[in-house]
């Protein structure tokens, strides 16, 4: 008997591990990148960051205008290096959806969401190739079951010219026409 019942508990166990692994992480449900508006971007003039966020189908997650106190928002910050500064971050407005978990309808991003942030790069910011680094917390569910909430660093890549007047557009499918 003590044999069998030790098979059932191995057996309970491999089942329970390959339940997980179908779980996924809020990692693997979006995919964050960082888009700069200028390349390069001159000393004395603004641009912008763009986050697109790429969420997984059957997947969403909390808008930054949260319906229920208990959500998660949706948030960006910048680690603005010395010769940067920083505009209010742009979320757009999500949608009401309707999940089986919850009475009333939830604030929601899916699919493809643009966060945008201002930035203006000082007549002293530094020249070359410069980094930003941004976090982004967001927590992402289906419709039955919320992951853990996830900040991912992500990195904003410039280069800073001397003369705004040398700064070109980039990215028009994200930024459109500049």
């Amino acid at each position: 008997m003590k044999v069998k019942a030790g098979i059932i508990s191995i057996g309970l166990l491999v089942l329970s591990a390959a339940m997980q692994s179908q779980i996924p992480s809020g990692r693997d449900v979006v995919k964050p990148e960082a888009y700069v508006s200028r390349d390069p971007a001159g000393r004395g003039s603004s641009f912008e960051i763009a986050v697109v966020m790429k969420i997984r189908p059957g997947f969403h997650v909390n808008a930054r205008e949260k319906s229920q106190d208990y959500l998660i928002a949706t948030d960006l910050k910048a680690e603005l290096p010395a010769g940067f500064n920083s505009g209010e971050v742009s979320y757009p407005k999500g949608k009401l959806e309707k999940f089986t978990f919850s009475k009333t309808p939830l604030n929601v991003y899916q699919s493809t969401v643009i966060l945008r942030m201002p930035i203006t790069a000082f007549a002293n910011a530094p020249l070359g190739e410069q980094h930003i680094p941004l976090k982004l917390r967001y927590q992402a569910c289906s419709s039955e079951l919320c992951l853990p909430p996830v900040t991912l660093p992500l990195d904003a890549t410039l280069n800073v010219v001397a003369s705004a007047s040398a700064a070109r557009p980039a990215h028009a499918e994200i930024f459109g026409k500049q």
